[in-house]
């Protein structure tokens, strides 16, 4: 699930949506929460119970409470269970496990209070417990490339090392207003460009966190989603000319030898082998004169990057979002047309331009698992897109989730 920041949470609060029977099954059930369904213990939850879920993809700290996930090295995947009809998708845990108690907040709703005395509810920010609960990503890339930017904080306390090892500064730290204050006298970094405002960082919410979105029945955009490393170039008007950037999820490449989480800076291979600097200068002085600013966010790919190399021997690029100060991110075929037949900046391939969302998340799922545009092989599923553009998510192949992400 994504928070208000774009970023992805590993751990948070729900509310059980529903219980469904196993087929043979005496010991356990399924429990439905949004759209994913969690194997459980018979009787562990019912209907309306909150919970803790770790989402798929993630991996749990080796302390006494998640001892039993030992055997899976303490990360948390797409399973199948009961010679492959059943799938479960995620942990679920409840309160007590922690020693933290369920309560019910002013309007009567399901909430948690923590061991600190916390309330979390289960409908806003307080839900997300990825960090308090210290989950990380399950693949080691992953973290590096979060760990890159993501907490400024840390950052600030590794660069300043030997004082930020005494006592009154971990006594700050490890207080949300103690940072901050911290941050204000310690926070710039020599030589660091900082990550550009106007830029938002790509994510796409998955649609098991999202079905009521499948009672849209306007027709949406379909493209196939790679499984690659997010890249975005943007550009921005200044007085005498512009400011280009090139970055990762969430960094900011300002030199060429700066260190990447890859053998050779896959970002700026691209921005040179599509001269994306030049073509978007063009852009700004053509089409887009009369903005501030203009970005183009998509996906790098093909060997070393993920497990899936696309069947190709040299990185690739694909661009997604098309986004303009003025008018917000373009509508998919829009993009299609400036980028890729006016510019020769290649976009992601459309695979249905006029498509009714089904019912059920899984008949979503079934129909993202399927044979990829570029090479036959199993694709990671789709992205679908409102024709305005303002409007996105994703469907991410379960079959490819057993192959790829294990």
């Amino acid at each position: 699930m994504l928070n208000a920041k774009q970023e992805r949470e590993l751990a948070y609060i729900v509310v059980i949506d529903d219980i469904l029977p196993i087929d043979g099954a005496d010991r356990v059930e399924q429990a439905v929460v949004g759209g994913w369904h969690v194997m459980v213990r018979k009787n562990q939850f019912k209907v309306g119970d909150p919970a803790i879920y770790f989402e798929i993809d993630s991996k749990v700290p080796e302390i006494e409470v998640f001892e039993f996930l030992a055997p899976k090295h303490y990360k948390i995947k797409t399973q199948k269970y009961f010679k492959g009809t059943v799938i479960s998708q995620g942990l679920l845990m409840h309160a007590e496990d922690f020693g933290w108690e369920i309560i019910k907040d002013v309007c009567g709703n399901p909430a948690i209070r923590d061991d600190m005395g916390v309330t979390h509810m289960t409908h806003d920010e307080s839900r997300f417990l990825t960090q308090k609960l210290g989950v990380v990503y399950a693949e080691a890339s992953d973290n590096v490339r979060k760990a890159a930017s993501a907490d400024k904080y840390k950052a600030m306390a590794q660069r300043n090392g030997k004082l930020f090892s005494h006592q009154p500064f971990r006594w700050l730290m490890r207080r949300e207003w103690g940072k901050k204050f911290l941050f204000l006298f310690f926070g710039k970094k020599k030589d660091k460009r900082n990550w550009p405002s106007w830029v938002m960082k790509t994510d796409e919410e998955r649609i098991q966190n999202m079905p009521w979105i499948l009672k849209e029945k306007t027709p949406w955009i379909v493209t196939e989603k790679i499984d690659g490393t997010s890249t975005t170039f943007t550009i921005k008007r200044k007085p005498f000319g512009f400011d280009f950037y090139v970055c990762s999820r969430n960094v900011v490449f300002n030199k060429s030898d700066k260190e990447c989480f890859y053998d050779t800076n896959v970002y700026l291979e691209m921005a040179q082998k599509y001269d994306i600097k030049n073509k978007m200068i063009q852009m700004m002085k053509n089409e887009f004169s009369k903005c501030d600013w203009l970005t183009i966010q998509g996906e790098t790919f093909g060997p070393g990057i993920q497990k899936r190399d696309y069947s190709i021997k040299e990185h690739d690029f694909r661009a997604f979002n098309l986004i303009d100060s003025m008018g917000g991110r373009w509508n998919t075929l829009n993009m299609k047309l400036c980028l890729e037949d006016k510019y020769n900046i290649p976009c992601v391939p459309i695979i249905d331009a006029k498509f009714v969302l089904p019912d059920t998340v899984d008949e979503l799922l079934d129909y993202a698992t399927g044979k990829s545009t570029f090479d036959g092989k199993l694709r990671e599923g789709f992205v679908f897109r409102s024709e305005d553009g303002k409007k996105s998510f994703k469907a991410v192949s379960n079959e490819y989730l057993m192959k790829f992400h294990q």
